[in-house]
């Protein structure tokens, strides 16, 4: 009988959306209060981690999108330090899929560099070859409130936001698409607006992914995707990586209420829907995910175990835990001018 602890430790596992404390954050190589450091991903058999440069939506004025884009290159910069050797763990700058799975095969743990918000960029789609050279291998192209490229799912009143105002993406947007196909950079759609999603898996030449979403027909959430939106992610080819927010995955979910069972059953709903090619698995931690049985990385072979009672063989389990991603990966490399 087939251990599937055991089989978790065998695996490449990436989990797709790790944020990063900032300004001041631990050593990663020292046991801390996060939920991911480099002996918490040792012990929990995380071999790589698509790790974020997160900017909040502030003001879309000339200053505004300066600091915007110099916190996004100080944050690529800190991500990229964490590739090191130290106390018996080697990290590795990883940006490429094959240089993952070299990682993985040398026993050392792969740093895959992201930016979370095309604030970053503010109106200058040139700046996404900076955050590209820096390893970054997608941009989410929004976050909570509309910015200059697209609509929010989540409009920020406190922001002046009206529920719409680019009734998806706008020129800019779309040519910032144009970009990030063209540097080899994959498009992410989690938290964009419905209209701007289904635009983005239209518009893009490479299939598109949301690196950290859950599915809306269990939990009325505006971060989450519906059916119809499941089915443009799986007619493109694309992918939604199942993330581990609470209130995502339970209506008033909270981390003590919400279980590996609940997060497996969007899993479910996912596969059944658009099949097991475009799913995949995220955690969001350090950034709000986080619950009984997957509090932070060291207990991510609970999720495997799960999935294995629940029917998932080696190969499925596989391709949820990174397979999938590294695919899309390739197809952003390939695409790549």
């Amino acid at each position: 009988m087939t251990d599937p602890v055991a089989l978790h430790h065998e695996l490449l596992t990436l989990d797709s959306h790790i944020d990063i404390p900032w300004p001041d954050g631990p050593d990663p190589f020292g046991e801390t209060k996060c939920c991911v450091d480099m002996p918490k991903m040792r012990r929990g058999g995380v071999w790589a981690g698509c790790f974020a440069a997160y900017i909040p939506q502030g003001k879309r004025d000339p200053e505004g999108h300066e600091a915007a884009f110099e916190r996004a290159i100080a944050m690529l910069e800190t991500i990229r330090g964490m590739a090191r050797q130290h106390d018996g763990i080697t990290a590795r700058l990883a940006v490429t899929a094959d240089e993952i799975e070299t990682a993985r095969r040398d026993g050392a743990l792969a740093i895959v560099p992201a930016v979370e918000n095309g604030h970053a960029m503010g109106d200058d789609p040139g700046r996404l070859r900076r955050f590209r050279d820096l390893g970054a291998r997608y941009l989410t192209l929004t976050h909570n409130g509309h910015n200059d490229l697209a609509d929010s799912a989540n409009p920020r009143t406190d922001l002046g936001d009206r529920p719409e105002e680019h009734s998806g993406l706008s020129a800019l947007g779309r040519t910032a698409i144009a970009e990030l196909n063209r540097l080899g950079m994959l498009v992410d759609v989690s938290h964009l607006s419905k209209p701007g999603m289904l635009q983005a898996a239209e518009l893009s030449r490479v299939p598109i992914v949301a690196t950290h979403s859950c599915v809306r027909a269990l939990c009325d959430h505006a971060r989450n995707l519906d059916d119809e939106q499941l089915d443009a992610l799986g007619a493109a080819d694309g992918l939604v990586q199942i993330t581990a927010v609470p209130g995502f995955l339970r209506p008033q979910g909270k981390v003590d209420t919400v279980t590996v069972a609940d997060y497996v059953d969007h899993v479910d709903h996912a596969v059944r829907r658009i099949g097991i090619a475009h799913v995949g698995i995220s955690s969001d931690f350090d950034g709000g995910g986080g619950f009984t049985g997957w509090r932070d990385a060291s207990e991510s072979p609970n999720l495997t175990a799960e999935l294995w009672r629940r029917g998932y063989g080696r190969e499925e389990i596989a391709a949820l835990w990174s397979g999938n991603f590294l695919r899309l990966l390739r197809q952003a490399e390939k695409a790549a001018e």
